[in-house]
């Protein structure tokens, strides 16, 4: 009876150090701590200040220095994106390795650069006010602003779609959007996150590569520039606003699309006349 006891007690010793191991184990896997490291050219190993970190995660984002050290909040499993204008961005998935206090070193290609065609076009003027005032072309966008960006950004006509029934209605991206916010509240969260935070908005203020936004929002690049024409933004927006204005642009559009499905909602709810 002695033996069955002491065997018990020995397996309930030896369950209860795996087990105390494992949430060890665990806890020490979600801890945070702080991700070093120096963004370089790959090929002439110059120091890329000013170079963008961001923890897709946690929607944390730090700069790098003059000399292109950053320090960043992570934990195991994280997804950190590092990026630098006319540079190939990279995601890096964190793993205990990289958290062990060692700086590392990541180095970023330059994207190739494109040689487009520019052409010039000049209005003649005469020098008669009334007749050169009729050559100047006209804004064809009517400018609005966004809530807290000095910049200014145009709306013009959305492009007509046909849809050829009420399911494919019902399939335009502006729906997608606000099924998308609808089923994953974090998404949106993130979202709002980055137009807050100071250090994140000067972050996407200086971004124009839509890359977190389609990270977010789980789209490729047409898919977002189909969901900004169906939200009536020109394509003058669509190609020159910053990553900061395109967010701002996107929750507008998802808050007024919302307000709008809750007033039919609320219409369709009230009692029919007699």
């Amino acid at each position: 009876m002695s033996n069955t006891h002491n065997i018990l007690r020995q397996a309930s010793i030896v369950i209860f150090l795996l087990f105390s191991l494992g949430i060890y184990s665990q806890s020490d896997t979600l801890q945070v701590k702080s991700l070093n490291g120096q963004v370089i050219d790959a090929i002439n190993k110059k120091a890329l200040s000013a170079s963008h970190i961001i923890n897709l995660n946690t929607v944390a984002g730090t700069i790098t220095d003059d000399k292109g050290y950053f320090s960043i909040p992570a934990k195991v499993n994280d997804t950190i994106m590092v990026s630098y204008l006319g540079y190939s961005s990279i995601k890096l998935k964190i793993t205990n390795d990289l958290l062990k206090g060692n700086e590392l070193e990541i180095a970023l290609f330059e994207k190739p650069v494109e040689v487009k065609e520019v052409v010039i076009r000049t209005t003649k003027l005469i020098g008669v006010l009334e007749i050169d005032v009729k050559q100047v072309p006209k804004d064809r966008f009517t400018r609005i602003r966004i809530n807290g960006i000095q910049q200014t950004y145009e709306i013009g006509n959305t492009r007509a779609k046909n849809f050829s029934s009420p399911i494919a209605a019902l399939l335009q991206p502006v729906d997608f959007l606000y099924n998308l916010f609808g089923k994953k509240p974090k998404q949106l969260k993130k979202l709002q996150k980055l137009k807050k935070e100071d250090d994140l908005r000067k972050i996407m203020a200086g971004k124009f590569d839509r890359e977190v936004m389609m990270e977010y929002l789980e789209m490729d690049r047409q898919e977002l520039t189909e969901l900004l024409e169906d939200c009536k933004y020109s394509d003058y927006f669509i190609k020159k606003a910053s990553d900061l204005q395109m967010i701002e642009a996107i929750l507008d559009c998802y808050e007024n699309y919302k307000a709008i499905r809750k007033g039919k909602i609320e219409r369709n709810k009230l009692p029919a006349k007699n």
